[in-house]
């Protein structure tokens, strides 16, 4: 790709639970390329061993209506074997995440340590030490017997009392968290308990709701969509960290945790490098404003778009991340995407360790953050490209089909990208050693035919269908290759 310099430019469903809730357009982010997984395997075709894609997954996309109706076929079916109401076996389910046959092992094991670790039923010794009364613990109000409510564990309450206690936790969001109000009584109380304590209608709807959010969150296979306002669920078979996309607000993220996805990066690791990154969000904030100097003429430079192959207005190639010769990148571009480690570091003071680390730090954000701004910027090729095959088609110069293949192309350069963007996060926390060493082997071969498949994209019209068609297929199979190798599975 061409780089400015200074002023000098370069070209280069069925209805969810609340009915009152609309389906609506969600702005698109320019950033983003909508659905890149989608529509480019036409042109990457892998055969024999080569064929496996670590990241393919099988889920569905369920509505309020279709979830709740497994969730209650379940809990009917587990009801009517342990003997208990609806609400309590919901209780249960959720205390052990829906696992149905662990469930069922504990309850021929021992039925009643069953109940009690569900927290619906007390343990005997608490239950003796009870002693009838017909006052109220909270009030200390004496009231009439058929005014006094209790759960299994028979600490009684007033029920104005009840009342309040379960408004006020309801207000706050609280779910299946409603539990008996005496000190150190840790029992749940089952929705039906809790229901015709509600004053109103609206707070039913909301209880309603929380219960709903609480089955499905505890449920291992089962997610609610993070999207804004909702309200599908998507249900898997193993639950793993997986790419997953709503069928209903497009919404892609991580079955796992609900963040963005993040493959190769575990959860965890992911979760520290964002915490990390917002920490040092200065840092962040400098290396964004960040500019660098042209190897050849020093004037100052900015990319103008995503590949990382950069020539200048004095036709010196260079890589824009290490400054380097591009054309020692054929062999050498291992090194540029490896930190090289200081052996010696932990035999040197504090400062001089303290530094070590803000100069591994940076290195890797600034390798994470160029390819989070190089997706961007692709972004907006793709835009160009699309509006191109529309000029064309227009002017009678083939179809979308025989030009299908040019968005394909930029489709999966992000796809691809995305990927090596995430593994630097990866890399950071990675120990030294053999395996981080083949690691670092497999992301500078991708990155290599990554900026290759960038810079044929950028220019399309300079390489026929057939050369752009195999880089494709070569960037596809190393980033298959590295997630088969570092994906968890």
């Amino acid at each position: 790709m061409s780089v400015d310099m200074n002023s000098q430019g370069s070209d280069s469903n069925e209805e969810d639970y609340d009915p009152n809730c609309e389906e609506e357009e969600e702005d698109e982010d320019p950033g983003d390329i909508e659905d890149y997984y989608d529509g480019v395997a036409n042109d990457v075709e892998q055969q024999g061993a080569d064929a496996f894609d670590p990241e393919e997954y099988q889920f569905t996309c369920l509505t309020y209506k279709e979830s709740e109706s497994t969730l209650n076929e379940h809990m009917a079916s587990l009801a009517a074997t342990l003997k208990v109401s609806h609400a309590v076996a919901k209780l249960v389910l959720v205390s052990f995440h829906w696992q149905i046959s662990e469930i069922l092992e504990r309850h021929k094991s021992n039925a009643a340590q069953l109940l009690v670790e569900a927290r619906v039923q007390p343990t005997s010794s608490k239950h003796a030490m009870v002693h009838s009364s017909h006052h109220c613990a909270v009030c200390m109000q004496f009231v009439r017997k058929e005014n006094l409510l209790s759960l299994a564990c028979q600490h009684q309450f007033c029920r104005s009392c009840w009342e309040q206690h379960c408004t006020v936790l309801v207000k706050d969001g609280v779910g299946v968290g409603v539990s008996c109000m005496a000190q150190d009584c840790l029992l749940r109380t089952p929705e039906d308990f809790v229901f015709p304590l509600l004053p109103s209608e609206e707070l039913k709807d909301k209880y309603r709701r929380y219960l709903f959010r609480d089955y499905v969150e505890s449920h291992y296979q089962l997610q609610l969509c993070p999207g804004a306002d909702c309200p599908m669920v998507i249900q898997v078979q193993e639950p793993k960290a997986r790419r997953v996309q709503c069928n209903r607000c497009n919404e892609v993220f991580c079955f796992k945790c609900r963040q963005m996805y993040h493959a190769p990066t575990d959860c965890a690791t992911i979760r520290k490098w964002l915490t990390k990154c917002a920490d040092d969000s200065e840092t962040a904030n400098y290396i964004s404003a960040h500019t660098k100097d042209c190897p050849k003429c020093n004037i100052c430079i900015e990319k103008n778009g995503g590949c990382n192959h950069m020539v200048s207005n004095s036709l010196k190639h260079f890589c824009w991340m290490c400054l380097g010769d591009w054309k020692t990148h054929g062999s050498e571009y291992y090194e540029c995407s490896r930190y090289k480690e200081n052996p010696d570091i932990v035999n040197q003071s504090q400062q001089a360790q303290a530094r070590e680390a803000l100069k591994k730090y940076l290195f890797y954000f600034e390798r994470w953050e160029n390819h989070n701004k190089s997706l961007q910027l692709e972004a907006q090729t793709y835009q160009r490209i699309q509006e191109k095959i529309q000029e064309r088609v227009m002017n009678n110069l083939g179809t979308w089909i025989d030009w299908q293949y040019l968005q394909n192309a930029a489709k999966l350069l992000a796809k691809c990208r995305y990927t090596l963007q995430y593994t630097y996060p990866y890399a950071y926390y990675m120990e030294s050693g053999p395996r981080k060493k083949l690691f670092e082997y497999q992301q500078a071969q991708l990155e290599a035919e990554i900026e290759n498949l960038s810079w044929k994209v950028e220019r399309a019209d300079s390489y026929d269908r057939g050369d752009l068609e195999n880089q494709m297929h070569i960037a596809e199979q190393r980033r298959r290759t590295l997630l088969k190798d570092f994906h968890d599975t």
